[in-house]
């Protein structure tokens, strides 16, 4: 059984710091690509960022240059540093993958930027 948490948010003020992780299991951690994706409130899941089974990175235009993500496949986590925060990176942020064939997310972990 595929199972992703994630955990690490929190309320923090603008230009602060998070990271962010998720736990993997019931699949083969290394072997998928995975992906951060966030919910706003009110609006749809948006594309955060991804890393490949090879470790290549790739980084949604809003968050360019200021979040990096890694693995860990030892430890089967997966990273989201944010760094520079803006109020509008306020959302619940989502680890994900496709496993077999589905699509996979844990249940959010919450960000609030705000002074």
């Amino acid at each position: 059984q595929v199972q992703l948490v994630e955990s690490g948010g929190g309320l923090v003020q603008p230009g602060g710091s998070l990271r962010l992780s998720c736990a993997a299991s019931g699949f083969f951690f290394s072997a998928y690509t995975m992906t951060w994706v966030r919910q706003a409130p009110g609006k749809g899941l948006e594309w955060v960022s991804g890393i490949s089974t090879g470790g290549g990175t790739t980084y949604a235009d809003s968050v360019q240059g200021r979040f990096t993500i890694s693995r860990h496949n030892a430890k089967n986590t997966l990273y989201l540093q944010m760094n520079s925060l803006k109020p509008e990176d306020t959302a619940v942020y989502y680890c994900q993958s496709r496993v077999r064939g589905s699509d996979h997310r844990g249940q959010g972990t919450q960000v609030t930027v705000s002074s």
